[in-house]
């Protein structure tokens, strides 16, 4: 696995196993070696081919890939929503691999952040129930929580729409709340997949517009899409390509 030809992936990405850190940044999340195989009766699927590199805190990554590249595998690996074949994966320095379920159910709802393209919202809960959802996995959950979800339903300019349900709310409405939601518990690292996907053009520069000024205030961002409108917002773009690395760009230069 390598970079582009003449290219130097900075700010905290290692592409090589063993190789670079954060440096004066927090590593939020990092992965070692890390490779994803699936057996397809008697043949081997390599998801992901020993992927390395680390994300660091208040940084904004793109995932970006053709179809079968491995971004889905790369999210449901940083989601702690499916482990590695091989490798390690961590989390603030937490090795995944070292979890129980529980555990790992733990550290996701506090340490993660979840936007999905179809928002994912439960039908049967307003929207400051909605913002709220996360907490209820924690087994002690902070004080004044629901006073932080009505500060980031105005957060999101949802202040006025406490009390309805997502069937009343447009699709943008929808993934306002998931944002908020998202954000219910500060966590280390927001995921989104495919996060303007099901919007249009104006409400997705509406929803890319906020995930700016998250990024401005310091929040760490991925963003899996394959729109290069949205990936040219993020600070770095990570390729892939069959499972491995293809390439990192820079935005910022």
């Amino acid at each position: 696995m390598s970079a582009l030809p003449d290219e130097e992936p900075s700010g905290g990405v290692s592409v090589h196993p063993g190789q670079g850190s954060a440096g004066d940044t927090e590593t939020v999340a990092q992965l070692e070696g890390v490779s994803r195989v699936y057996s397809m009766g008697a043949e081997e699927v390599h998801a992901l081919d020993d992927l390395s590199f680390s994300f660091g805190s208040g940084e904004y990554w793109a995932v970006m890939g053709s179809s079968g590249s491995g971004k889905s595998t790369l999210l449901n690996i940083l989601g702690c929503i499916d482990r590695p074949t091989r490798g390690e994966y961590r989390v603030r320095g937490q090795a995944v691999s070292e979890l129980d379920d529980d555990e790992l159910s733990e550290l996701r709802s506090k340490e993660l952040g979840f936007i999905f393209q179809s928002y994912n919202l439960i039908p049967q809960l307003n929207v400051l129930e909605n913002i709220l959802m996360p907490v209820l996995y924690q087994e002690n959950p902070e004080e004044g929580i629901e006073e932080r979800g009505r500060v980031l339903a105005e957060r999101v300019g949802l202040g006025d729409r406490l009390t309805h349900r997502p069937a009343e709310l447009s699709g943008g409405q929808q993934q306002r709340v998931a944002i908020a939601r998202s954000l219910i518990n500060d966590p280390a690292l927001i995921l989104a997949d495919e996060a303007t996907g099901n919007l249009d053009s104006k409400t997705a520069g509406e929803i890319l517009e906020l995930f700016d000024e998250l990024h401005a205030e310091g929040k760490t961002i991925l963003i899996v899409t394959h729109e290069p409108r949205v990936g040219e917002r993020a600070d770095r773009i990570l390729r892939l390509k069959d499972g491995a690395l293809e390439g990192i760009e820079d935005n910022r230069r």
